[in-house]
């Protein structure tokens, strides 16, 4: 598996932590990623059914970050949208929901072309989760249908947004997240990035760095799950 040293992602588990606003605890991470060189971004609202509110939400925050902000679902050509667009940012809610609407509108192969020539690329859980290869990964409920599993394969492993570890006194015996992981291992061979809340990856100059806290863990077919701390390079781990 190889990585694009042209790509430019920042892949977000969640966009809101206990006891703080949208986006704080990855803001100072945002403006570095977009520097100065990005004025406006496009917001990709397609996860929530309030494609206007969750936009507005969006904008009053990149706005208080000094850049500006337009909505995809507001533009008359969605595509051309997607093409002229100097950064782009996927919100989360329902993985199966987005990816839907991203094939609905015709956008996805649009998305793939730009983030894989450069074009900066922000994801914030369900965003992040199209990122790979497909949504098989993913912890929502499939409330709709997208014509197929396969999502924009920008990064060759699959990610887990929202990663939970068991609680250790709690008596429930049912699947816990990382037994799910290891399910999909059995079918499917590519490593998945488990991200806990607070966690997020900075890819670029084909390295992938785990930012944010309090890590993450990475299942690989045929090997125990591995831990990963805070500021680290998964290459090697993800086998890349």
């Amino acid at each position: 598996m190889s990585l694009s040293p042209a790509l430019r992602l920042l892949l977000v588990s969640n966009s809101t932590v206990a006891g703080r606003g949208y986006l704080d605890h990855v803001a100072e991470a945002v403006k570095a990623f977009l520097s100065d060189r990005v004025k406006r971004v496009l917001f990709v609202p397609y996860a929530l059914a309030d494609r206007g509110g969750y936009a507005a939400k969006a904008r009053q925050r990149f706005e208080a970050l000094g850049y500006g902000l337009d909505s995809i679902h507001d533009a008359a050509d969605p595509k051309a949208a997607v093409l002229a667009a100097e950064a782009v940012f996927v919100g989360g809610g329902n993985t199966w929901r987005l990816l839907k609407a991203l094939y609905d509108h015709d956008v996805l192969d649009a998305l793939k072309s730009r983030a894989e020539a450069g074009m900066p690329y922000i994801g914030s859980s369900a965003g992040s989760g199209i990122a790979a290869p497909t949504i098989r990964t993913t912890n929502d409920m499939p409330i709709c249908e997208p014509p197929t599993f396969r999502a924009l394969s920008l990064v060759p492993f699959q990610l887990n947004l929202h990663y939970l570890d068991p609680h250790p006194k709690n008596e429930h015996m049912g699947e816990t997240r990382e037994e799910r992981l290891l399910q999909y291992l059995e079918e499917w061979p590519e490593p998945v990035a488990g991200l806990r809340e607070g966690s997020w990856l900075d890819i670029a100059n084909g390295i992938v760095t785990l930012r944010g806290f309090p890590g993450a863990r990475v299942f690989r077919r045929g090997g125990a799950p591995v831990e990963v701390e805070p500021d680290t390079e998964l290459n090697d781990v993800l086998g890349l």
